[in-house]
């Protein structure tokens, strides 16, 4: 059978399944049954991206049915068997959305994965635009042993690559003892082919929520996904038709097909490749897809990517942990002139890991002193913050918190391969140096488990600490000369532009004032750029001129003007991976805030995913703004609508998170006790949806909204 008609023929396979699979549920369910994905503003994404057709009822899908039928021509041409593809994809989406009629869980209790999330879309965003992620592989059917298929998901994970999984190999990946999971970033999405379906929503939800592409705009899609987004396929031989239809549809994105089938598959130059070696899959996929990868070698004996930055170190799996809630602990990073510094020494004083008693709780302090001529003492927090996510990435380590609350797990299967504390010392040094060698000249770690010296050591790290904090509680928007650009995000939303100050952070929340001038320091023609604030428009929403000229520059005019101190008046846009959302409560005039992790409903009459597709994508829209979970504490969050007294419902887990900082605030500007116990959350409402028991609340509560002037 001749190539394309292969193609044509898995096509209409894929088609015939998804038919029978609708008259299936309507007849069990009647066409008016709901049909609705979880957790999504997108629902049935494929056909809204595609075809700009709004699913909303199982009848809908018959419509769907017809419209891909239309784009299955059989035509011996190339854009015939792209449609196909596509076509293919979006019949497999509704094969896969009719599992869901019946529960919106229909692989609970398995190891499948299944329908991607609006939030977990939205997550990826930091690691994408840093190139923790550097792209993504789906790789379909069984390899050709379970050591090759081993071999290859570790190989990717090494390199940072997400890794989706389809079909057969994740039993090949279950008896290989791989970690399966979003958090590790290798996702057994589904048994059957047309799970492939939902890796493709994922794709074509991601440019609607980063580059606010909209449903229907078939090329714009098409541009997205093939230069944003960094995917290809591994698809072991045979390939059968369905799965070459399936490839056709990838192909079509711009995601290179890299197989080891040398029967019946026509190679085509960066689009299908042939590779008879499964071990020089992963070069050739790299290769096809123009990823560049740095690897740094770090001189510990066990595996180190940001793929395991997720990993769960579960208690019988530990062989010790590092405990600063009950332990004398902490983690500190101080500069020093490079002449009190021997680089890379790394010391411990004190007992190892494997002088202490398995599965019990340890001291340890670990002290990092780095010297160079230009790194600033402003620096020091910023190394450290860091911290958390370079331990996190070697794999078997679990780490949390930070300066002397911090927790830190080093499994079993760690020790056994020679894992020892100096190599927390060597992830410490390479990656500290190598990150800011521009400025580093040398570095060194000292590791401390002696406990009466960890004792009297945290006292000192504390006033450290203090006098930090002293100094950067005293730091305003008004006491700097200059703020910050971030344009990060633009290589997923094009016309975002963040402008970083001492009291707004980045919507993301991870880049903070501090970041941003240690960022423009070490490359200053990089993603933040200085803005100077000096021509102030209107003090009160935070409007500069300066801001503007910079908005208007670094989103190439897409932005013309943008309020800082606003939600209401020209507001700062969204990329798509902030940390929280908030928007306009029309009957209190105040804000509700939700985060990302928050997957109820709030008193909007929306959740975290249909509030945040009201932004993103560097759009302004009045009244619906994302911002970062600390910005909430800030004396300028909402100024111009009156300051967090417009906060009328958080949830519980962001309130217990913010509280100290958020009464600490409210009490300083309007000299309210306790504010956050003013606040609603889900716990305090029968229907956390209803506006009106909202405002019920709020008034028994004596919440100060109610005294304020309406915004509407």
């Amino acid at each position: 059978m001749k190539f394309f008609d292969r193609i044509f023929h898995g096509s209409n396979d894929i088609f015939s399944v998804a038919t029978k699979a609708v008259d299936a549920a309507i007849a069990e369910h009647g066409e008016d049954a709901t049909m609705a994905m979880p957790d999504t503003a997108y629902n049935m994404s494929c056909q809204l991206a595609y075809k700009g057709q709004k699913v909303m009822k199982l009848k809908d899908l018959k419509t769907a049915l017809a419209n891909i039928n239309e784009m299955n021509t059989r035509e011996q041409r190339t854009a015939a068997i792209f449609k196909a593809g596509i076509g293919t994809a979006m019949a497999g989406e509704i094969i896969e959305a009719c599992k869901y009629v019946n529960t919106a869980t229909p692989y609970e209790g398995t190891k499948y994965h299944g329908h991607f999330s609006d939030a977990e879309v939205r997550e990826l965003g930091v690691p994408l635009v840093t190139n923790d992620i550097p792209g993504f592989v789906v790789i379909i059917d069984p390899a050709p042993s379970e050591k090759e298929a081993a071999d290859l998901i570790r190989g990717y994970q090494e390199r940072g690559i997400f890794v989706f999984l389809v079909g057969d190999i994740i039993d090949q990946a279950e008896a290989m003892g791989i970690e399966m999971g979003f958090p590790v970033r290798v996702v057994a999405v589904g048994p059957e082919i047309w799970a492939v379906s939902h890796v493709v929503s994922f794709c074509v939800r991601a440019a609607m929520i980063f580059g606010a592409i909209e449903g229907g705009d078939w090329d714009g899609f098409m541009e997205y996904t093939f230069v944003r987004l960094h995917a290809f396929v591994n698809a072991f031989a045979p390939v059968n038709d369905r799965t070459l239809a399936f490839g056709a549809g990838a192909v079509a994105m711009g995601f290179p097909v890299i197989t080891n089938d040398m029967n019946y598959i026509r190679p085509i130059p960066k689009t299908i490749l042939l590779q008879p070696n499964t071990k020089d899959f992963i070069e050739t996929s790299l290769e096809a897809r123009d990823i560049h990868i740095k690897i740094t070698k770090i001189d510990i004996p066990v595996a180190y990517s940001t793929a395991f930055e997720g990993e769960i170190i579960r208690r019988p799996d530990m062989q010790i942990e590092i405990d600063g809630s009950r332990k004398d602990c902490f983690e500190l990073v101080e500069i020093k002139d490079v002449k009190e510094i021997e680089d890379h020494s790394i010391q411990l004083f004190g007992p190892d890991i494997d002088e202490i008693t398995p599965g019990s709780k340890m001291e340890a302090a670990f002290i990092v002193e780095v010297g160079g001529k230009n790194v600033s003492p402003d620096f020091a927090s910023v190394f450290e913050r860091k911290i958390h996510a370079y331990l996190n990435c070697a794999s078997g380590v679990m780490h949390t918190g930070q300066r002397d609350m911090i927790r830190i797990r080093i499994s079993k299967d760690d020790f056994d391969n020679g894992f020892r504390l100096k190599h927390l010392g060597e992830i410490l040094y390479a990656k500290i140096k190598g990150d800011h060698d521009a400025i580093i000249e040398k570095c060194q770690v000292k590791i401390y488990t002696d406990p009466a010296k960890c004792k009297e050591l945290r006292a000192y790290a504390n006033d450290v600490f203090n006098q930090r904090d002293e100094r950067l509680g005293s730091l305003t928007d008004e006491t700097v000369e200059n703020f910050y650009t971030c344009i990060l995000c633009q290589s997923f939303s094009p016309s975002h532009v963040c402008i970083v100050t001492p009291e707004r952070l980045g919507l993301c929340g991870a880049v903070s004032w501090l970041d941003a001038k240690a960022s423009n320091e070490l490359d200053p023609n990089g993603a933040c750029q200085i803005v100077p604030h000096q021509k102030c428009i209107d003090e009160r929403i935070g409007a500069y001129e300066d801001v503007n000229e910079a908005v208007k520059k670094y989103s190439n005019g897409a932005l013309e003007q943008v309020s800082l101190y606003s939600i209401l008046e020209d507001p700062m846009t969204s990329c798509g991976c902030f940390e929280c959302i908030c928007g306009i409560e029309p009957m209190t005039s105040g804000f509700v805030i939700t985060t990302r992790d928050h997957v109820g409903m709030t008193p909007l009459g929306m959740t975290f995913s249909e509030m945040a597709s009201m932004t993103g994508g560097g759009v302004q829209t009045p009244g619906y703004m994302g911002h970062g979970k600390h910005f909430i504490a800030s004396k300028k969050f909402l100024k111009a609508e009156g300051g967090i007294a417009r906060v009328v419902w958080m949830p519980a887990a962001l309130k217990e998170q913010l509280a100290e900082k958020i009464n600490a605030t409210a009490k300083d500007l309007y000299g309210i006790d306790n504010y956050v116990d003013m606040i609603p959350d889900e716990n305090d409402m029968q229907d956390p949806g209803d506006p009106a028991e909202l405002y019920e609340i709020l008034a028994a509560k004596g919440h100060p909204v109610l005294g304020m002037e309406p915004l509407i």
